[in-house]
């Protein structure tokens, strides 16, 4: 159940069906199987929804949902797992069900509970609430900001809010401007790490684990609600942290399954997406597919052979060829709303496309592990005993080595933070900033955008909130043992029987398909370089064109520091975004 859009301004003048109309039309794709809209007697509260029909396929799960009890009107992006449980709750204070529906079960929860309702639910949402009782507009994210949720505060006063940053584009009075401090972010990491800023000027991002309260003539009000318990300090027994882990995960894999249409799974071989597989398979049937890459070295297809054969699942291996993405590049750039450069996001719309046309409408996948679980090479600088601030220079350059130096003093700030919320332990500081910053603000966005703008409901089950809270709670000392990362992980698969062991003996494999492409496919290499060094553009405009006709026609690999940029062809690969994505918005650049 997919997309939400809707305004609130008392005195701000009626909302025209026709505004939320165009919004809706903008997100159509995250839900093309029944749409629908309410807007208050007055006129100034406004909802729309797109619905991705997955829990109750009736009628009986139709959006925007009214609580006949309170006139309570709920529009929710996303699934509620433990929804079952939660409805027998409710029956028993008396709460009367029409559906079987998760929608209804969190608008009784939302009647039942208040805004302590998000306590007890566990999923992945996104969802607006008009309360008329209180005459208050409520807009919730989930803790691992699974969900994307985008708000403007109009100059007459109302709030624009919707699951997309391209259904604010057709509402009147909008005009859209890029934001400096987002660009520059942009362009050194890769996506805008501070968790309330977007692209766009004066359009936020609702932080994860947080909601906002919305009332006419009164300043907005956001709280949050999800702290989590970090702890390297603890100390644990293993073994006991394996059982926890791994009946968790079991229990969340199950309710991830639940589903009334198709499931498939995403398996690239690697330990993360083949645990999630091997726990599925053992409560079912189970449909795989893996993703090759023609002219590449990162192919995974055989390692996703061998996992699939050991759990028994039905598999299907597809093939991504380098025109294949070329050619789709300007539709599937238009999808990533707000910026963030993981490349992936082209890559796996394709194997999403895939899925769809074969009638998968949910997917299972294996995002949030390396975060959660020590994953990263990064997590290993924690050891350093360096000055803290030569560390976080140090940890800023990982971060940010194609163009570093002007964010050191924002990212150092929010790094200090974390630190001091985690008592000095650097390995709990990075860990915050990969889930909190990293995750949410990056890869997470690479699984919604490119899973719903094909109309497919991607899932994460390492993020549910029950998984990312013992994670945070493991000591370093467990995940990175053994002279691997993720050890935990390992040992559950190993201790249950869960994989082969050529399988947890793997290597992590990664890399940019899209950045080595830049330099190894001439035809790609070739229509970057038109876009990129294109007169008139964001690269002119940045400054950054003599570093790009370096790049494509001396063909320099980078700068050596303390210059600016350090590595050419990632700063072509985000440049290509910004030039594609600015012409789908039709954002011009300035020179300001």
């Amino acid at each position: 159940m997919c997309g939400i859009g809707g305004w609130i301004g008392e005195g701000a003048g009626r909302f025209d069906e026709p505004h939320l109309g165009a919004m809706m039309a903008a997100m159509r794709h995250r839900g093309p199987d029944d749409a629908g809209t309410w807007i208050g007697a007055d006129g100034n509260v406004a909802l729309g929804h797109n619905r991705l029909s997955i829990i109750d396929l009736s009628p009986g799960g139709h959006q925007p949902m009214m609580n006949p009890n309170n006139g309570d009107v709920l529009s929710f992006n996303g699934e509620i797992y433990n929804f079952r449980e939660l409805r027998r709750r409710l029956e028993a204070k008396g709460y009367q069900f029409r559906s079987q529906s998760d929608t209804e079960v969190l608008l009784f929860a939302f009647a039942a509970w208040g805004t302590e309702c998000v306590r007890y639910i566990r999923g992945m949402f996104a969802f607006a609430v008009w309360c008329p009782a209180e005459r208050a507009l409520f807009l919730f994210r989930d803790p691992m900001g699974i969900k994307p949720l985008y708000y403007w505060r109009s100059q007459a006063g109302g709030i624009v809010f919707a699951s997309e940053l391209k259904a604010l584009l057709g509402f009147p009075g909008f005009q859209p401007s890029l934001d400096r401090r987002a660009i520059g972010q942009f362009l050194e990491f890769g996506y805008t790490f501070e968790d309330d800023r977007t692209i766009l000027n004066d359009v936020h991002k609702l932080p994860p684990g947080h909601f906002l309260r919305v009332r006419a003539n009164v300043k907005p009000e956001l709280k949050r609600y999800f702290y989590p318990e970090v702890g390297s300090d603890r100390i644990a027994r293993a073994s006991d942290v394996e059982e926890e882990l791994h009946a968790t995960l079991e229990e969340v894999t199950a309710q991830h399954l639940i589903a009334d249409v198709p499931v498939g799974l995403l398996l690239s071989g690697g330990l993360d997406s083949s645990l999630i597989a091997a726990l599925a398979a053992r409560k079912t049937r189970v449909r795989t597919f893996t993703m090759g890459f023609a002219h590449s070295d990162l192919d995974e297809r055989a390692h996703a052979r061998r996992v699939a054969r050991h759990i028994g699942s039905d598999h299907e291996e597809i093939l991504v060829r380098p025109h294949e993405v070329s050619d789709g590049l300007e539709n599937t750039i238009a999808c990533f709303d707000d910026l963030f450069a993981d490349w992936g996001t082209i890559s796996t719309r394709l194997l999403y496309g895939k899925c769809r046309e074969r009638g998968i409408k949910v997917v299972l996948v294996g995002e949030g592990a390396d975060e959660l679980f020590g994953g990263y090479d990064v997590f290993r600088s924690s050891d350093s005993r360096a000055p803290a601030d030569w560390w976080l220079f140090q940890l800023y350059r990982h971060y940010c080595g194609r163009r570093y130096g002007r964010y050191f003093g924002a990212f150092r700030a929010l790094m200090r933070d974390y630190l001091n919320s985690v008592n000095g332990y650097r390995f709990d500081a990075v860990r915050l900033f990969e889930t909190r910053n990293q995750l949410p603000n990056n890869y997470v966005m690479k699984v919604d955008k490119a899973s719903m703008s094909v109309s497919v409901e991607a899932r994460v089950p390492y993020l549910d909130q029950r998984v990312a809270e013992i994670a945070y709670r493991i000591p370093k000392s467990l995940l990175l043992a053994e002279g691997t990362e993720k050890n935990v992980l390992r040992r559950v698969a190993r201790r249950f029987r869960l994989l082969p062991e050529e399988t947890l003996a793997r290597p992590k494999l990664g890399g940019s398909m899209a950045a080595s492409w830049l330099d190894e496919q001439p035809a790609f290499r070739s229509f970057a370089k038109d876009v990129i060094l294109a007169h008139g553009g964001w690269t002119q405009a940045l400054g950054l064109r003599p570093a790009m006709v370096d790049y494509f026609v001396n063909n320099r690999a980078g700068y050596a520091f303390p210059r600016a940029v350090s590595i050419f062809r990632n700063l072509a690969w985000r440049l290509l975004i910004l030039e594609m994505w600015s012409s789908a918005y039709r954002v011009a650049p300035d020179v300001g």
